[in-house]
């Protein structure tokens, strides 16, 4: 496996306490939750749960990644939305592992321009290239 090499521009740090039922908080305080396995998990429900942190997260990354594209093609993304669904599974070795579908919409442009816009953010999104051939990826423009 290749490791890709980056030039570091912006770390990232947060410390989770007691895992999936416990508490997660960054550094510098701007996030600090409580989190709980889901309901469907056997667990309370009562916070937020991993995958709704990396739906948000992944959520927010392709639609940064798509404005990106859209301004280097010239073209107007103006109330778009990219909703992130991430499933929690057993894999066929026995673990875990993840799913995501991002659904995109982009209201200003026609479907062949906005499937190419989410391929072209799919090939820029940080998410995309760290979970390419990791974890299924499901492509939705809706």
């Amino acid at each position: 496996m290749t490791i890709q090499s980056v030039d570091v521009l912006y770390t990232a740090v947060a410390t989770a306490e007691n895992g999936r039922d416990g508490r997660v908080a960054s550094d510098d305080g701007k996030l600090d939750v409580v989190v709980n396995p889901p309901k469907e998990l056997g667990g309370s429900g009562a916070g937020t749960n991993p995958e709704q942190l990396f739906a948000a997260g992944y959520s927010a990354c392709f639609q940064s990644a798509l404005g990106v594209v859209a301004r280097r093609e010239g073209a107007d993304i103006s109330g778009s939305r990219v909703t992130a669904r991430v499933g929690l599974g057993k894999t066929a070795e026995g673990g875990f592992g993840l799913t995501v579908e991002l659904a995109v919409s982009i209201p200003g442009v026609d479907a062949a321009t906005a499937q190419d816009l989410v391929e072209k953010a799919h090939q820029v999104c940080p998410y995309s290239n760290a979970t390419r051939g990791n974890i299924a990826v499901e492509l939705t423009v809706v």
